[in-house]
């Protein structure tokens, strides 16, 4: 019965942790698209979104292409916040 018990935890577990996670993607998603940042379109059976007027990801399914949306987001301010600020020169 133990071992019951704790996968019944671990379930519930990666539920919330599953739920908090959609639940902020869907709130990034729904804050760009107030913003009027974000655009999507369905070309033949792949998903094509952009952020920003830059595509960011592709994919068959809506859900996946957001999420790889997000990611490729994040990734790219993750990358842009470590690059050293640049020196203005004197013209």
């Amino acid at each position: 019965m133990s071992n019951l018990n704790d996968m019944e935890h671990v379930r519930a577990a990666a539920a919330l942790a599953a739920n908090a996670e959609d639940a902020s993607i869907w709130r990034w998603f729904a804050l760009l698209l107030e913003e009027r940042r974000i655009r999507w379109c369905c070309s033949g059976d792949r998903w094509l979104v952009s952020v920003d007027n830059r595509h960011v990801a592709t994919d068959s399914s809506f859900d996946k292409a957001i999420r790889s949306a997000r990611e490729t987001v994040d990734g790219l301010k993750q990358t842009k916040s470590r690059q050293p600020a640049r020196s203005k020169r004197a013209a």
